[in-house]
């Protein structure tokens, strides 16, 4: 595991007791379609006060961790800008451009995408963002994209491991368990990452519920973890999740209006909560 920095945050408990809990979710996509989902409600519990929380260290310098929205960010380390799943904001008012929050953050050196749902695959962002930077992504996001892009991307499949400019990249599997979520992701078609960055293990996890293979993970430095219903899981499912496998700091994104306080509670100090502002 990394040495993180010394300086030690307040307890995310605390920083977030301030949260309103809404149990207001987003409204139910069509089952089988790979379109975006619904949008979530405008108001979403406001985040913890930044306190430099997004800043990871690792052997070969900092890890830079920016929020763009819902399910998008960008990793900054060791020279690289790695971009996941560049894709418009969900719930956006009609007719907003997305381009302006990727342009801002530089040409990225590398894209990731975890899945064909339009919170996470858009061809239009990338091929407005991707300029030369590879694309790593599962074989249905590849299917999707125009023959320009196809031509940049390496499909990778749940289990398989590759190097891509000098990054490890491990996929792994993302998908609904419950009964009545089944549609929304297929085991197999989407792919969670681990990233190795210098000493550090970061694990995305895409949309996915608190599938046997997050559960049995080991050694993550920073997990990214999802809740919102009906396409993920709940807070205490999220949080029993990360009580599993303990990754020394986790991030709740793409979250919607999940009360983040049940998130924490859950946790407890089994792994640092930090809270970002995704919305």
């Amino acid at each position: 595991m990394s040495m993180f920095y010394g300086l030690r945050y307040v307890a995310a408990a605390a920083v977030v007791a301030g949260l309103a809990a809404c149990n207001q979710q987003p409204a139910e996509p069509a089952a089988e379609a790979p379109a975006e989902p619904a949008p979530v409600a405008e108001v979403a519990p406001e985040p913890a006060p930044a306190m430099a929380p997004n800043v990871i260290a690792t052997s070969m310098g900092d890890l830079v961790i920016t929020p763009i929205h819902h399910a998008s960010m960008l990793l900054e380390w060791n020279g690289m800008k790695i971009l996941v799943d560049p894709a418009p904001m969900p719930g956006a008012p009609e007719g907003t451009d997305p381009l302006p929050d990727f342009v801002a953050l530089g040409e990225p050196s590398l894209i990731l995408v975890t899945d064909i749902h339009g919170d996470h695959l858009s061809a239009d962002v990338l091929s407005a963002v991707a300029g030369a930077a590879p694309i790593v992504a599962p074989q249905a996001v590849a299917d999707e994209l125009p023959e320009a892009l196809q031509a940049m991307t390496q499909v990778v499949a749940n289990g398989e491991t590759v190097t891509v400019q000098g990054v490890q990249i491990e996929a792994i599997p993302m998908y609904n368990i419950t009964e009545d979520r089944l549609m929304y992701h297929e085991k197999g078609r989407g792919n969670g990452y681990i990233l190795t960055l210098g000493d550090t293990r970061v694990y995305i996890a895409g949309d996915t519920e608190n599938i046997p293979e997050m559960l049995a993970l080991t050694d993550i430095d920073v997990a990214f973890i999802p809740m919102n219903l009906p396409y993920t899981m709940t807070p205490e499912a999220a949080a029993s999740a990360v009580v599993a496998f303990r990754p020394t700091v986790v991030y709740p994104y793409h979250y919607g209006m999940s009360d983040l306080n049940v998130f924490v509670q859950g946790v407890g100090d089994a792994s640092e909560v930090r809270l970002l502002e995704w919305y």
